[in-house]
């Protein structure tokens, strides 16, 4: 005999399931698009419209978590993980550029394994900032760039990354940090050269 009952509170299990990660996945594009906009505003100098668009982020994270109460199972799904990262990246784009301070996966309430891979992506934005930085003559902040970059690099390296999603990130730092001290070295043959 088969228990019915059994088998039809399974299937309104499962459904609630994909009412709440429909919602989780909306609400993690909502963080996404607001961490990429403050990455754009911290480009153009605009903190205050960055800061305000991270507490907005912050916000929803808050409505992400109350979801995830509801069904542990969410927190696996992957558009909340790349939303996460890329508010990482946003928090510490910001961090770096208003204090010159990382701020740590504790003071932003993430994982560790969110934070590891939001933080290897902050270094594409930093290594824009410093080419632009130069192109606008600011030599000082493209370098200041390049060794913040460099202590990331060494930490970083302490890490057994192995075969986790973060490892192909970590990877990219290297040519990042590269690219700077190539920009930091032609700078100063230029310098020397006039």
């Amino acid at each position: 005999m088969i228990n019915k009952k059994a088998f039809a509170d399974m299937r309104k299990e499962l459904e609630n399931f994909d009412l709440l990660r429909e919602d989780l996945i909306k609400i993690s594009r909502d963080i996404l698009k607001i961490s990429k906009s403050a990455i754009y505003e911290i480009h153009r100098n605009s903190m205050s419209s960055a800061e305000s668009n991270l507490k907005s982020a912050k916000k929803l994270i808050s409505k992400v978590e109350a979801l995830i109460k509801k069904d542990p199972l969410l927190a696996s799904v992957g558009a909340y993980h790349e939303a996460l990262e890329e508010y990482v990246e946003a928090a510490c784009y910001l961090g770096f550029m208003k204090k010159k301070k990382l701020p740590t996966s504790k003071e932003l309430g993430v994982s560790t394994k969110v934070y590891l891979p939001g933080v290897c992506d902050l270094v594409g934005e930093l290594v824009r900032k410093a080419i632009n930085s130069s192109i606008d003559g600011d030599f000082n902040t493209a370098k200041k760039i390049k060794d913040f970059v460099a202590d990331v690099y060494a930490e970083l390296m302490m890490f057994d990354f192995r075969n986790i999603p973060a490892r192909r990130k970590f990877d990219s730092i290297k040519y990042g940090l590269e690219k700077l001290e190539t920009l930091i070295l032609d700078i100063k043959l230029k310098k020397k050269n006039k």
